[in-house]
């Protein structure tokens, strides 16, 4: 009885202490990420203001994002899939370079105007610190733990959602499975990452939905049929984005000359295309939406092809961002035509699109009720739902493992 007791009192303990640890780690994110915030929002405001100075060099910049990652990259040139190896033990070493190299390469395709996101490089600059630290402490499975930690702190840090931060880092390496072990340390690391950017200037999306809308029979049709095609769209997104990247890279087997002939092209586009609407993250599309400025039928579709190009050419970056954009201007279009308010479809689709593109459930279920109010939690749920069934197990992670069921 007594060995029992001292092994639970163990146990516990060990528990406590990893929240515990969670808290530097996740305001040592934090800093980082608000520091990297606050670098692509500057490079991003010089893009806007000097747009005709900046395109033109689109090409350029990559041929020195490119030429930088393969001297300097190593095995860190894996990005998210180096992580996710890592995850499943598969690989042993994250290196440190990687956080650098990450933030020099996604500002430079921001500079320049690449349709890109930040999230890939806002989880990697987590999973890096963490897992490096994670090695250093004596806990049992430290680094492993840590990885997912530094995952949700990362997201956190740059979101500031810190609940569904959580949920997607022990939800996205495997879809289907949770990586429970890891659940109160990446919670404290989240909010204290989230706490710190916040003090640092660094918030959340503010897109609150104020709209009344009873669930009925009827709505709840077309609530499922909006999950669905949000659902095939995040699927088609992650599909398009491999396959991209293989063809290209087959075509076009040197990454200099790829990354700067298809730099050229995006340039030309960019510009005709209504002067840089599709450069960056697209949140300029999103406000817009919410706002109640001009949105255009076709602009999920331009974002959904310009990002995949963009990442498939060698420029870097996340797609999260992208996926939100893509899925907030679909809902705006598909919401006239279903006839639901324009600003619910759109929140819908912000989170559902997202949940399709990255395999998972419960985080956009909750990347919905942290960014559009918690009264709208039953909506998400149903057509995130959808999404997820109907993604068809298709993800931007290339290396997640897919252990969900699958007709």
């Amino acid at each position: 009885m007594k060995e029992e007791l001292k092994k639970s009192l163990r146990t516990y303990g060990a528990l406590l202490l990893l929240g515990v640890t969670g808290v530097p780690l996740g305001a040592a994110v934090g800093l980082i990420e608000a520091l990297f915030c606050r670098l692509l929002l500057k490079v991003t405001a010089i893009r806007v203001a000097h747009l005709f100075w900046c395109l033109p060099f689109l090409a350029m910049a990559g041929l020195v994002i490119v030429a930088v990652n393969q001297k300097f990259g190593g095995r860190g040139k894996g990005g998210m899939s180096l992580i996710f190896d890592v995850a499943y033990e598969e690989e042993t070493e994250l290196p440190l370079r990687m956080i650098p190299l990450a933030m020099l390469s996604t500002a430079l395709t921001h500079l320049f105007g690449g349709s890109a996101g930040r999230e890939g490089v806002a989880v990697q600059i987590g999973a890096v610190f963490s897992y490096f630290a994670g090695k250093k402490l004596p806990f049992k499975n430290a680094p492993g733990i840590f990885l997912v930690t530094g995952m949700a702190a990362g997201f956190a840090g740059m979101f500031g959602t810190p609940i569904a931060a959580v949920i997607f880092a022990v939800e996205v390496l495997a879809a289907g499975e949770m990586r429970y072990e890891a659940l109160l340390p990446a919670f404290t690391a989240s909010f204290s990452a989230s706490a710190v950017a916040s003090l640092l200037g660094i918030h959340k999306e503010n897109l609150a939905v104020h709209i009344s809308e009873s669930l009925t029979p009827f709505l709840l049709v077309r609530l499922i049929t909006l999950g669905i095609i949000f659902g095939i769209t995040g699927g088609l997104f992650a599909w398009c984005l491999k396959h991209t990247k293989k063809y290209l890279g087959e075509k076009i087997k040197n990454p200099l000359v790829r990354v700067f002939s298809i730099g050229v092209i995006l340039s030309i586009l960019f510009l005709l295309l209504y002067r840089g609407r599709y450069c960056g993250f697209g949140t300029n599309l999103v406000e817009a939406v919410f706002h109640g400025e001009k949105v255009y039928a076709y602009d999920w579709a331009l974002k959904f092809i310009l990002t995949i190009l963009t990442l498939s050419a060698g420029f870097q970056g996340g797609e999260v961002t992208p996926l939100f954009t893509i899925g907030a201007t679909l809902g705006a279009v598909l919401g006239n035509l279903f006839g639901i308010p324009v600003e619910l479809s759109a929140a819908l689709g912000y989170a559902a699109v997202f949940g399709g593109g990255t395999n998972t459930l419960l985080a956009p279920i909750f990347i919905g009720g942290e960014i559009f109010g918690y009264d709208y939690l039953p909506y998400f749920f149903i057509v995130c739902t959808a999404a997820y069934v109907f993604n068809r197990n298709s993800s931007i992670y290339s290396r997640q493992k897919l252990t969900k069921y699958s007709c």
